[in-house]
């Protein structure tokens, strides 16, 4: 199996990586400073699961032809899916499969119309990682997995057969017979972490230690869910328990996106918080009225609002 994956950042860097060292074929499409970066340095991930350092790993710039692969593994940021399906579409051939991992789900649609939902399957990733000075992969705690199936449910030989190349990479895989719902699930959770971590400009546990701070995440995770259900996914038991476990649980947590905004850099607020509001329909007129998610999406846009004009 041919497999391309996108950019060679911290998420695509590691997935790619792990998968290169256990002997698949892959090829990473890079620019051409990142390319040159690697040839000379390797890539290199440091990990809880273990280091590793590759050496000669394929890469291939924009632009320039090859035979289409069988597997695109798309891991970019939400406001750079755009400018990386440009880069990548001239790969892709009748029998491509594109794998994302990206979070929500407008990519599913804007991928959907460009390639033809044959050709999109469903998928998300968790993993903490990021990339250092010398632009090495750096994963943060023992958590490395992918999840991915077919956006109509059930299970198919293509899908197991992505399952069986990425069975011995070192991370953990699994199919789903129901992604979306599992997408949905990752939003909802990750919605509610960014916009309470965000908004509060502290971890989980902070909040949890500040007067009615667990009513400020209850109430977020209320609102998140009830845009869900009113598309048709309702969450499980199983979704409980581990929403109780991470959310109101003390902890030093936060959103990823609130590293950004720490970091002074452009966030995923229009993708993970402002496309939900989007969505929200009959739901913002409920119990949850979505305004503490609006509060949340208005705060993170206020700070991009400055950043473009500071910067």
């Amino acid at each position: 199996m041919r497999i391309l994956v996108v950019g060679a950042g911290a998420v695509g860097g590691y997935f790619g990586g792990r998968l290169a060292a256990a002997g698949q074929d892959v090829t990473f499409l890079v620019r051409a400073g990142r390319a040159e970066k690697l040839q000379r340095d390797g890539l290199v991930i440091s990990s809880p699961r273990g280091d590793l350092k590759l050496d000669g790993i394929k890469t291939i710039l924009a632009g320039v032809s090859a035979e289409p692969f069988d597997l695109v593994l798309l891991s970019c940021k939400a406001y750079s899916l755009d400018d990386a399906i440009d880069s990548f579409a001239p790969l892709v051939g009748e029998s491509t499969l594109i794998l994302p991992m990206l979070n929500g789900m407008r990519h599913i649609e804007v991928l959907t119309e460009k390639f033809g939902a044959s050709r999109v399957l469903g998928g998300q990733c968790v993993i903490a990682a990021t990339l250092n000075a010398e632009q090495h992969i750096v994963h943060l705690n023992d958590m490395h997995a992918i999840t991915f199936g077919e956006q109509a449910g059930g299970t198919s030989e293509r899908v197991q057969a992505i399952a069986d190349a990425m069975a011995d990479a070192n991370f953990d895989v699994s199919v789903s017979d129901n992604i979306l719902l599992r997408m949905w699930e990752k939003w909802v959770f990750l919605a509610t972490l960014a916009a309470s971590t965000c908004l509060m400009r502290g971890s989980v546990g902070d909040i949890l230690a500040a007067p009615d701070g667990k009513r400020v995440i209850e109430n977020l995770l209320g609102e998140c869910r009830a845009v869900a259900e009113h598309h048709g996914f309702t969450m499980g038991p199983d979704f409980d328990a581990r929403a109780t476990q991470t959310l109101f649980t003390p902890s030093p947590l936060t959103a990823s996106m609130l590293r950004d905004v720490e970091n002074h850099s452009h966030t995923e607020a229009d993708h993970i918080l402002g496309d939900l509001i989007a969505r929200g329909g009959d739901a913002q007129k409920g119990e949850h009225g979505l305004s503490l998610l609006r509060i949340g999406y208005s705060h993170l846009k206020t700070y991009e609002a400055r950043q473009a004009r500071t910067s």
